[in-house]
């Protein structure tokens, strides 16, 4: 059973959602050398594809930029921003690929790489970059909130839960990984706890005064009360 695009909330819809900034970087866990991952194996392939000169369209030249790390570094992600948001996501991920090939400890070049690869329908690609940037920074509750919306989409529910349940360890207050949750537990039959993780959700947009999510989140509680089938199209 396939979950609507809301199950995404928050994740996919990258670029217009996570702001531009650098984030923290902390911790580390024990890496498979011997095992390229997913991510990387992905990266290379991009990277090693000539890319057509009509596919980038760079404001300026990163060259000019190579004594000042911080103007790189933006310049990259707003090259990966302008493609991602003409839907050239094979574009998008060629300059991210660049981005962590330069960066590796960049959290959210990992995170946005993850999103690209979501839309690219590479699930396990796009898990591997998440898992990266929950690498470099544990608390880095985007990460598993995207994680646990990439199983979702696969009706890996139990394993989803686990993701959001993360998420929502590190931010209780994280709208989006609890319509999410709510929406998962209305897969596997949970409809109160669903309606309560949801209802949470509602009050924290409300608060926030962020209409659109607040119609969101009204528009699944009425079907959540109205129907026995969640959220699907």
């Amino acid at each position: 059973m396939k979950m609507t695009s809301q199950l995404l909330s928050g994740c996919l819809k990258a670029f217009s959602c996570v702001s531009l900034s650098i984030l923290p970087l902390v911790l580390s866990t024990p890496a498979q050398a011997q095992e390229q991952s997913p991510a990387k194996s992905a990266c290379q392939s991009a990277l090693s594809t000539p890319q057509k000169k009509s596919q980038v369209k760079q404001p300026q030249k990163i060259a000019q930029f190579q004594d000042n790390t911080s103007q790189e570094r933006s310049l990259l992600v707003q090259q990966a921003n302008n493609l991602y948001n003409q839907r050239n996501f094979p574009g998008a991920q060629k300059a991210l690929c660049q981005l962590v090939k330069k960066y590796p400890k960049d959290t959210f070049a990992h995170y946005q790489l993850g999103n690209v690869f979501a839309r690219l329908q590479q699930p396990e690609a796009a898990i591997s970059s998440y898992r990266e940037a929950i690498r470099i920074n544990s608390k880095y509750a985007l990460a598993y909130n995207a994680i646990g919306a990439v199983y979702a989409n696969q009706s890996r529910w139990d394993e989803a839960i686990t993701e959001f349940k993360k998420a929502l360890e590190i931010n209780p207050e994280y709208g989006d990984a609890l319509i999410n949750y709510g929406q998962v537990l209305w897969q596997i039959n949970q409809r109160e706890q669903a309606q309560a993780s949801l209802e949470k959700a509602l009050n924290i947009f409300k608060k926030q005064q962020r209409n659109e999510k607040v119609y969101q989140v009204e528009q699944i509680l009425q079907r959540l009360k109205t129907s026995d089938n969640p959220g699907v199209s």
